[in-house]
């Protein structure tokens, strides 16, 4: 390899893309090609960075086969920054075999990072984890060293484990310090941000106040009665109950915990779980149905009783009732959620990291469009959607339930 391509490669790794172009701008030699596609990533331009990736691969010859593994890590890298959820991700799990044949261990552990990465983005934690643990974080070059980390915090964090987090975000830092690049540091100062913000709201007793991560940690190890309606659940201590599936059960299972230690009105609970405004014989005859599933749902955690008024939660431990609800409440707020990245996404992604249906998310993405919470640009394929940062949404971490599909 000649000097002014190490030259590019060494500027590139210490996260100066400038300084790469510069050595390699007016080239058009496949490794050059590369060069300028990975720098053109690193100043943002996915666009031009995937097509000159794409050109560069192609100008490898057969014999090449590190140089087009490395060129598709690097296009996996941008389809996961631009959010491209449909890039085959056979085809990097199939580079990382060749750079592991080939002893190039660094862009193969560079490979496995960002699989965990897409897993960690759609909320496979489990096989995100069985990954790392492939990985020797004390092997790895200080940036990939930081990016593991960073994924390492978000999976704490996705699971409450918010002491794991600080420490990995910590290690992500001296990292991010030891590679010397700006942006990298910059990424992890904002991870960090989100432990310290309020990620939820606690309803109790009618009051309502705006929780931290730790204090929500702190709440699911209290054996608290909790409706959880971040995360479509009912807890009471060790024991959680999913509701995702179950809406009505859900809404009437918080609004008798938002009354807690009183009771709740038929009429009050048929206008929430069922929307109804002038109860008949008919729905007073659902509800029971209803009321008749909960208490089945929630044996063990808490009985509900019949009042001359309503209904009313009695938990079984003695405990408190309380509602944990996300801060910002709306139509759509799962897809608003993964928007407020401030990456630009595919509806097809969307529907992918909420596991919902295409259709059902390209119908949520037309109603916030039309009240103005999103926009698009692009077309086709290249269609995307972007929506300003939404205040209450500081991360993925308790995003709500699933889509209801339809």
């Amino acid at each position: 390899m000649d000097s002014l391509i190490t030259a590019a490669g060494q500027a590139l790794a210490r996260g100066d893309p400038l300084g790469a172009l510069k050595r390699v701008a007016l080239r058009d030699d496949a490794a050059a090609l590369a060069l300028r596609g990975i720098a053109m990533a690193q100043l943002g331009d996915l666009v031009r960075a995937k097509a000159l990736l794409k050109s560069a691969a192609r100008a490898f010859g057969p014999k090449e086969a590190v140089a087009r593994a490395r060129c598709i890590v690097a296009e996996a890298e941008i389809a996961l920054v631009s959010r491209d959820l449909t890039w085959p991700v056979k085809a990097l799990d199939s580079a990382r075999v060749t750079l592991e044949a080939h002893g190039d261990h660094a862009n193969a552990a560079h490979a496995r990072t960002l699989q965990i990465r897409r897993l960690l983005l759609i909320g496979r934690l489990d096989e995100a984890e069985s990954f790392i643990a492939d990985l020797a974080p004390t092997l790895l070059p200080p940036p990939l060293r930081s990016t593991l980390q960073l994924a390492v915090a978000g999976i704490a964090i996705r699971r409450l484990h918010i002491k794991e987090a600080r420490r990995a975000l910590m290690r992500a830092w001296q990292a991010a310090q030891q590679a010397g690049i700006p942006a990298l540091g910059t990424e992890v100062e904002s991870a960090a941000l989100v432990i310290d913000t309020p990620a939820a709201r606690l309803i109790m007793k009618g009051k309502a106040r705006p929780l931290l991560l730790e204090e929500v940690e702190e709440l699911f190890t209290t054996g608290t009665f909790v409706v959880d309606a971040c995360r479509n659940v009912v807890r009471g201590g060790n024991t959680v109950v999913s509701l995702a599936t179950r809406p009505v059960l859900l809404a009437l299972a918080r609004t008798l915990a938002e009354a807690w230690p009183g009771d709740v009105s038929r009429e009050k609970l048929l206008s929430r779980a069922f929307g109804a405004k002038h109860a008949d014989e008919s729905h007073r005859a659902r509800l029971r149905v209803e009321i008749g599933r909960l208490r089945a749902e929630l044996r063990g955690l808490a009985d509900i009783s019949a009042t001359s008024g309503g209904f009313k939660l009695e938990p079984r431990r003695r405990s408190d009732a309380v509602v944990l609800a996300p801060l910002v409440e709306e139509e759509h707020a799962a897809v608003l959620a993964f928007l407020a990245d401030g990456e630009a996404w595919s509806s097809s992604a969307l529907a992918i990291a909420l596991d919902a249906s295409p259709r059902t998310v390209q119908r949520a993405l037309e109603q916030l469009s039309a009240a103005g919470k999103v926009q698009s640009f692009g077309r086709g394929r290249a269609l995307r959607w972007v929506t300003p940062s939404v205040p209450g949404f500081p991360t993925t971490l308790l995003l709500p339930g699933p889509l209801p599909s339809g």
